[in-house]
């Protein structure tokens, strides 16, 4: 994959044409995980190409496993992958690391791992994780350099999550499809990341009910069979697009459009005055008059609106003239794109878990550093409506969860270049 340590965009353009929306990345990476437990070969259809998925394969690869790409599907043999370490230097990348726990544990019963990093976007313990895995019968050590577990095998349980966590639920239904006897999982999270791993379970013989629900029940059976799972669509690169036709005021055609899990973000959209038209997964977006405020608005545990969306819809309202608050009720440090965003001329003010987002005032290009992975896309927004060049720095970040962003808006007229390539060639 292309360094992508800065970008630069060109503002003031409008945008047309069609793209087509990426694997899900929330998807790929617990699906990777859930490969290791069967050994043999699994395969992941339209898996996207990002730096998170590299690095997950990076881990398989050094537990063992063989890996090769075909166009856009992923081949997993994890028939000798026995090995029971994953370094820092992996897992220090990337904080979903921690789901291989489960996966190493009920197939080769011991894991030593480094602890898991990631973005910067505010406190994500790893405790229910720990906790799950210890109720199911592991035993978890934390030291120093990292986490220490062992398990000859997990037994089914009754676990309640103290708050819903979609890690932890993807943890623990991973340790119990191959326990002995039955697990019952209350207070889920329902996320479709979460459905879309049971079914990828179930497709290999796993016997899971109730996903996408509070409740899941769950009972082990003594082995999976080989994998052959296609990636749904990203709901969240999906989020960003329509956001970068509200930004530039355009109309564009996107394809495999997961709607059924955007809704409350697409009423949120609606509000703000834009429209979408389509059926069949592909949508045609208007957003020629997305330019209303939005008095209030707060992410949520799913079908809420989501966190990954918020930076994205606080860079489109910035250019709407009025008063918008955008209340942040998952990540406490999640608003890291807003200084950056005061930078270019954004009238916006952060009292506690609150942004109170004074729009309408013209955005100028200028410096600006990427602090996290959906703050980084939300600067490229930003820079669609700024007048003259903005240099997003940092970039990279953004290439953990969007394949293509730079070819994606180059394709809808954007004035866009990511360094180490020609500026020319992007106008």
């Amino acid at each position: 994959m292309k360094n992508l340590t800065e970008i630069h965009v060109v503002g003031g353009k409008s945008l047309a044409g069609n793209i087509s929306i990426q694997g899900s990345k929330n998807a790929a990476l617990p699906m990777m995980a859930a490969a290791l437990m069967h050994r043999g070969l699994s395969i992941l259809k339209g898996c996207p190409k990002i730096s998170d998925v590299f690095c997950m394969e990076e881990i398989l690869e050094n537990l063992g496993a063989v890996t090769w790409w075909e166009n856009h599907d992923l081949y997993l043999d994890c028939t000798n992958a026995d090995k029971t370490e994953i370094p820092g230097e992996f897992t220090r990348r990337m904080r979903s690391s921690v789901i291989l726990l489960s996966a190493i544990l009920a197939r080769n019963h011991s894991c030593r791992m480094g602890y898991p990093g990631g973005c910067v976007i505010g406190k994500r313990p790893i405790d229910i994780h720990l906790m799950v895995l210890k109720k199911l019968g592991a035993v978890i050590r934390e030291e120093k350099s990292g986490l220490k577990g062992k398990c000859i095998g997990f037994t089914g349980g009754y676990i309640c999550f103290p708050r819903v966590s979609v890690g932890a639920t993807q943890q623990a239904v991973m340790a119990s499809v191959l326990a002995e006897g039955e697990t019952v999982l209350e207070n889920c999270a329902k996320e479709p990341e979460v459905v879309w791993l049971c079914r990828f379970l179930k497709s290999m013989g796993a016997n899971i009910k109730g996903e996408g629900t509070k409740q899941i029940r769950i009972c082990g059976v003594n082995r999976l069979e080989s994998g052959n799972f296609v990636i749904p669509p990203d709901r969240i690169v999906a989020g960003t697009y329509i956001c970068a036709a509200a930004a530039a005021r355009s109309e564009i055609t996107l394809s495999r459009v997961p709607v059924e899990e955007m809704k409350a973000f697409l009423e949120v959209y609606q509000k703000i005055g834009g429209q979408y038209y389509g059926k069949s997964g592909t949508l045609k977006i208007n957003g020629r008059e997305a330019c209303r405020p939005v008095p209030f608005v707060q992410t949520e545990i799913y079908p809420g609106f989501p966190t990954d969306l918020q930076a994205p819809l606080m860079a489109v309202l910035t250019g709407n003239p009025g008063e918008s608050v955008i209340q942040e009720q998952i990540f406490e440090d999640r608003f890291g794109s807003a200084c950056q965003m005061r930078k270019m001329g954004a009238h916006i003010e952060i009292i506690g878990n609150r942004a109170r987002i004074t729009g309408g005032f013209p955005l100028r290009g200028t410096e600006v550093e990427a602090g996290d992975l959906r703050g980084g896309a939300a600067l490229v927004l930003a820079a669609l409506m700024a007048e003259g060049e903005t240099c997003i720095r940092g970039a990279e970040l953004i290439g953990r969860g969007y394949e293509h962003i730079c070819e994606d808006l180059k394709a809808l007229g954007c004035r866009i270049w990511q360094s180490g390539t020609r500026k020319k060639e992007y106008e």
